[in-house]
């Protein structure tokens, strides 16, 4: 159904790296939320007065609360397609991560309170209320729910929407919510979980054994972890994470792909809220080439990464020497040593200062954060290296670590 209406309502559905794009969808799957959670309110309202059951009813208001969370997404990708303002001149596009953030903080509310309910049930077991009305409702519920943790899930990943996510979550959670609806609130991940929760029932059905609280109980620790993984996602942009490496490839090859960039560092990608982002990185240019042209150069490799990226950059050009055989010796040689150090470790920026004494070399290195040293400890060693290679040879070095790994 939703790829139906997508075809319908969004004209260019594929481009999803585009911020009207991306809003459109998560316009329509909360919209959608909405409508369906409504829909299984008025049928469970209609079953609970109907059969006379408190349980089913009460799941009925459940799906309110669910509707206030597809409300919730909704809201998000409105505020976030804001255009800039004075107050706000890169966008709004955070707003998506708070509203993916409170959807975690629903999930997280709904597992204490399903633990606090499930733990009562096993200290105070009570008999479940089983009728084939409430069981058949309560089973469209679970195939709708499923539907709804599908469709979000699918879409959400394919547009990289954490706050889409964090709803899939949602439906999932409450997936388990509906299948033990006899008075305890339980919750699954899938066909097996709700095997589990409707063999509970039975088993309390056919042998007495009040088995629906220690399955609640389980399904509420499956509740609190989707909550936690929910609100990891939204909170790590938030942060400050590192950029997607699949991103970093695109913006190295495009900037790497003219033939007068030498070499890319200092990349840093600003996450603004998806789709809205800012780069900023060095271009290392040949030192005795046109600096007009270079620069024009420069200014088309901007322009690409905004039409194919939906980023805007700002490059830095660093002059390196290209045609001093020394130079290039040396500074393989240096790139060699400082594997020492750490193998995953890099330097640019490389240039020599000779002088009648001794010659400097000056450079930036970058240490994975990973490595066990600080960055001075890292420094030292490679002085020492450098030292090792010539007597008369000092390194001038930066260590640094990088924003994209």
């Amino acid at each position: 159904m939703i790829r139906l209406l997508a075809r319908w309502l969004i004209p260019d559905r594929e481009n999803v790296t585009s911020p009207a794009v991306r809003r459109a969808y998560g316009t329509l799957c909360g919209v959608v939320g909405i409508v369906l959670n409504i829909l299984l309110f008025a049928g469970k309202l209609f079953a609970g007065q109907l059969s006379g059951s408190i349980a089913v009813t009460a799941d009925a208001f459940n799906n309110l609360s669910d509707a206030g969370s597809s409300a919730v997404t909704l809201l998000g990708f409105r505020l976030a397609g804001r255009k800039p303002d004075t107050d706000h001149p890169f966008g709004h596009g955070r707003i998506e991560y708070i509203s993916g953030l409170a959807v975690a903080g629903l999930i997280l509310l709904m597992g204490v309170e399903l633990a606090k309910s499930s733990f009562e049930k096993i200290l105070h077991p009570e008999e479940v209320a089983f009728s084939a009305l409430a069981l058949g409702i309560l089973a469209a519920s679970v195939c709708v729910k499923l539907y709804m943790w599908l469709y979000n899930r699918s879409i959400g990943r394919r547009i990289k929407s954490a706050a889409m996510e964090a709803t899939a979550m949602d439906s999932l959670s409450d997936t388990a919510t509906e299948a033990t609806s006899g008075g305890c609130k339980s919750s699954f991940a899938g066909a097996a979980a709700t095997a589990a929760v409707l063999l509970a029932m039975l088993i309390g059905k056919w042998t007495g054994l009040a088995a629906d609280g220690y399955v609640g109980l389980v399904v509420a620790l499956f509740i609190l972890f989707s909550a936690y993984k929910a609100a990891k996602e939204t909170l790590s942009p938030l942060l400050g994470q590192a950029p997607d490496p699949e991103l970093v490839r695109e913006i190295r090859d495009i900037v790497m792909a003219h033939g007068t960039v030498q070499g890319v560092h200092d990349l840093v990608v600003h996450d603004y809220g998806p789709g809205r982002c800012m780069i900023s990185l060095h271009a290392e240019v040949p030192a005795h080439g046109d600096i007009l042209e270079m620069h024009d150069i420069i200014d088309n490799i901007e322009k690409e990464l905004a039409e194919k990226l939906h980023c805007q950059a700002v490059i830095h050009m660093d002059p390196i020497v290209t045609d001093d055989a020394l130079v290039g010796a040396l500074r393989q040689q240096v790139a060699e040593a400082v594997k020492q150090v750490d193998p995953g470790m890099t330097i640019h920026d490389f240039r020599l200062v000779r002088g009648t004494t001794h010659t400097n070399l000056i450079f930036d290195a970058v240490l994975p954060f990973s490595s066990g040293k600080t960055t001075e400890q890292a420094a030292q060693e490679i002085r020492r290296l450098v030292k090792a290679l010539d007597s008369t040879y000092f390194a001038v070095v930066t260590v640094e670590h990088s924003y994209t790994a």
